[in-house]
């Protein structure tokens, strides 16, 4: 049976100051992450891009992140590398340095894919790290790790209104600054992981019985259920963050630098919903905030296409903090199911949802180019009723007694 290191981590405490830096770098990762959708307004005027060419970009960037995630996961459960965390970081940062300058398609698509890159390292190491400082408490941990991302996340229009409007595409260069930063956390952080494996000692996946047919194919098929909740949730959050500001102007009139205070306060809603989500799921259960976050969303997001703008506020705002509230706890459910292959899980959770993005992103941006921005506003909004799906999980208990006697975590 081969070892895995992801298996050993028993530390009782739940180590903050590790957990807040590594947040940190999640929000620095993911506001450089974030500066690829908020250019978007600057290079389709200057580059004169279709929505389909702008969905190449976005594909470019989240398909490597993808399909490069669950592999980088799946190779450092079995040998950890902690010092891969500022080696792709130093991939972003030579992204985001051509980015600044590139002057076509091309080029563009180059930058972003290394952005991609970094990405993809970066989400199965980290939260790796997160586990190994969680302690008893990997809801909490996994929120704190979380809201760092999607805070980054939340910046993406704040930069296109105060940075890529008056500075245009150039103003990228200023985001290498938050690269160099999250390299010199990163080397921290990897000292620290590269002590952890060196002194706690290695715990083998234990197989102690035959595990029954049945009982894998439950797994199995509780595992692409979340796959697909990731995928819906994925569809719906790239048609906001990506189209919704172009419906914003198309529809109501506004301009660039307005549109995207929308975007810029469903997001941070958002964040808002991630850092609750795991207090939440270790109070009531990580099946019941996965189910209510996508139920509770379905009417708001059903409705959202057709309401006035005083109404597009409060509906955003309160819709960006009930969807992305289960964001966290998808993860730490998957980890559950398949115990002690944090950075496979992880690696799959985050790639998918990189990946359908990226799918998303060209998907919509035909359907737009050919139906118009309303029509794929009404799609979106239809995505979160699938959320119903959710009543087939396994509860928590079905997974513990599956789990029982069967592996060591």
């Amino acid at each position: 049976m081969p070892t895995s290191s992801s298996a050993s981590f028993s530390v009782t405490q739940t180590l903050y100051p590790v957990l807040l830096t590594i947040s940190m770098v999640h929000l620095l990762n993911d506001t450089i992450q974030s500066v690829i959708p908020a250019i978007f307004p600057i290079i389709q005027q200057t580059l004169k891009l279709s929505y389909v060419e702008l969905g190449m970009i976005a594909f470019a960037n989240n398909f490597i992140a993808s399909i490069m995630q669950p592999v980088i996961g799946r190779y450092t459960d079995t040998k950890p590398l902690p010092y891969l965390l500022p080696v792709g970081m130093a991939f972003t940062l030579v992204g985001m340095l051509l980015l600044a300058y590139s002057f076509n398609l091309a080029l563009i698509i180059v930058s972003v894919s290394l952005v991609g890159v970094g990405s993809a390292v970066f989400h199965p190491e980290g939260s790796r790290v997160v586990i190994m400082a969680a302690g008893q408490r990997r809801g909490l941990a996994q929120s704190i790790f979380q809201v760092g991302g999607n805070a980054g996340q939340s910046l993406a229009p704040l930069m296109t209104a105060l940075i890529f409007v008056p500075l245009g595409q150039s103003g990228a260069i200023w985001f290498t600054v938050l690269a160099a930063l999250a390299f010199i956390l990163l080397l921290y952080i990897a000292s620290w992981y590269r002590q952890q494996v060196a002194v706690l000692p290695t715990v083998p996946v234990v197989k102690t019985e035959k595990v029954p047919t049945v009982r894998n194919k439950k797994v199995t098929f509780a595992l692409i259920l979340i796959v697909f909740l990731v995928f819906v949730r994925a569809w719906y959050g790239t048609g906001i963050t990506n189209y919704y500001a172009f419906y914003l102007i198309e529809h109501y009139g506004l301009s660039i630098k307005d549109a995207q205070f929308y975007i810029f306060l469903y997001l941070l809603a958002g964040a808002i919903g991630i850092f609750s989500g795991g207090p939440l799921s270790d109070r009531f259960g990580k099946k019941n905030v996965i189910l209510y976050s996508m139920i509770a969303s379905a009417p708001l997001s059903f409705i959202l296409p057709y309401v006035s703008l005083p109404w597009v506020y409060p509906i955003l705002i309160l819709n960006g903090f009930i969807i992305l509230s289960s964001f966290s706890v998808t993860l730490v459910y998957a980890l559950e199911l398949i115990p002690g292959r944090i950075g496979t899980i992880s690696g799959l959770i985050f790639g998918l949802s990189f990946g359908m993005a990226a799918i998303g992103a060209i998907a919509l941006g035909k359907l737009a180019d050919e139906f118009g921005l309303q029509f794929i506003m009404i799609v979106c909004g239809c995505l979160p009723a699938l959320g119903i799906f959710t009543f087939l999980l396994p509860s928590e208990k079905q997974i513990h007694q599956w789990n029982a006697g069967s592996t060591q975590y």
